[in-house]
């Protein structure tokens, strides 16, 4: 059988009569062993033994009352009530401590609810005011967290969200299939083109699925319009660029054979016709590098080998002798064509450069991490307008169609990679700087 064991203040009340019962025993024995009435001897001693048993009570209260305390503020904070705080007893001692650092535990919860609280609210009124759809959902696929936006999607009204399954407001989707990823959807407003991001998060304990749809639709609509503009002012200034003279020699040929009488003009007319050829030339010249830009293919991968590659581009090159600064021995998983391309248009661009300088070309490579890195160096003028580098159809050269730079760059980022120029810092001078993986993500 189990042995009943007393309470923490029973076994005070208990220490405490015990403390007191040698001394009460001894007066008794006095009491009752000297020269006093009857009377006398138990109106004391019952007096005395009221006052044991007073104090023991007393010294119980005093030691549970404390405890009492501190045990109620952590109920209370444990309900969420930061409100009340012990009467701290004196400094010094371990009561005094004690008290002392309930009443701090106390402040820090508080502090922290109420910075909750704001961020809270916070976070709540930022997920109402941004157009991102933001939706949580449990495992059972319940929506338990959606923002305004979320709403408008679906068509609820405020709060009617929570507690619908993903199937029932036409989200089933968004929970299935790779993200990101972007899908087109069709609804009240027209078709348009969102952007799903998935992710894991925990509220309250319980692991819920964090869905994020962006609207790109506006963001794109206006990238397309001013891509558009951008490609409708290129065509019209290339394109009149050969219309105008073109018109104009016509004209001028029209007014010679029908001026009477005819003058020798087989000689002007010659002329008139070389123009419009030269002209029609350079018109269908910048076609060609306009269906050029336009319908770059996708990357036929395989080993390319970094020196050999780059031996073979600086091998092209007559004007200038081109150094070549050799790195490590790497071998990338690429398209080789268009990897030599894009060398071609760098080196060439840099021999352009040097030339007009009388100075040198340098090229060389290195490795970090998981990718390399190919630099162009040249001794020329420097770069003059770098914001309009990589704009396609714009060059300064005479005779340049304005295609390698934007076409560089692309079969750069095809392959996973980028392709930045600048000015060198060190001396006078460009610098062209080509990154690719040596690992694409497709290969891996």
């Amino acid at each position: 059988m189990r042995r009943a064991r007393l309470t923490f203040d029973q076994r005070i009340l208990l220490l405490a009569l015990l403390a007191g019962l040698p001394g009460s025993a001894l007066a008794v024995v006095l009491l009752w062993i000297g020269d006093y009435s009857v009377g006398l001897r138990w109106t004391l001693a019952l007096a005395m033994l009221t006052a044991w048993v007073g104090l023991a009570h007393y010294l119980r209260v005093r030691v549970n009352r404390p405890m009492a305390t501190v045990a109620n503020m952590l109920a209370a904070l444990r309900e969420g009530e930061y409100s009340i705080r012990a009467r701290e007893e004196g400094e010094g001692g371990p009561l005094a401590t004690t008290l002392s650092e309930a009443n701090a535990l106390e402040h820090l919860f508080r502090e922290q609810r109420l910075g909750a609280l704001e961020a809270t609210n916070l976070l709540g009124r930022v997920l109402e005011e941004i157009d991102v759809v933001v939706i949580a959902f449990d495992a059972g696929r319940h929506v338990r967290l959606a923002n305004q936006a979320a709403d408008r999607l679906t068509g609820h009204a405020t709060g009617e969200l929570l507690g619908k399954t993903a199937s029932e407001i036409g989200l089933e989707d968004t929970l299935e299939g790779n993200a990101p990823r972007m899908v087109e959807r069709v609804d009240s407003t027209g078709s348009r083109r969102w952007q799903i991001r998935r992710s894991a998060i925990r509220m309250e304990g319980e692991r819920l699925t964090l869905v994020v749809m962006t609207d790109l639709s506006t963001a794109l609509r206006a990238e397309e319009r001013e891509a558009w503009r951008r490609l409708v002012r290129v065509l019209s200034h290339e394109i009149n660029n050969s219309l105008a003279p073109i018109s104009s020699i016509a004209a001028s040929i029209r007014d010679l054979v029908e001026r009477e009488p005819r003058p020798d003009w087989a000689q002007d007319a010659q002329r008139g016709l070389d123009v419009v050829l030269t002209r029609a030339e350079s018109l269908r010249r910048f076609m060609a590098a306009y269906a050029r830009l336009a319908r770059l293919p996708a990357p036929e991968r395989g080993p390319v080998d970094v020196a050999a590659w780059i031996s073979r581009v600086v091998a092209l090159e007559s004007r200038l002798p081109v150094r070549v600064r050799p790195g490590p021995k790497v071998t990338l998983n690429a398209d080789r064509d268009q990897l030599e391309q894009v060398l071609i248009n760098l080196v060439a661009n840099a021999v352009d450069a040097a030339l007009e300088e009388r100075g040198g070309v340098l090229v060389g490579w290195a490795q970090a991490g998981g990718t390399v890195e190919v630099l162009v160096e040249d001794e020329g003028p420097g770069i003059a307008e770098t914001g309009n580098l990589f704009v396609p159809f714009y060059t300064t050269k005479p005779n340049g169609t304005g295609v390698g730079l934007a076409l560089s760059r692309q079969i750069a980022e095809n392959h996973g990679g980028s392709l930045n120029l600048r000015n060198r810092t060190d001396r006078r001078g460009a610098q062209a700087r080509l990154v690719l993986p040596v690992k694409p993500a497709s290969a891996r």
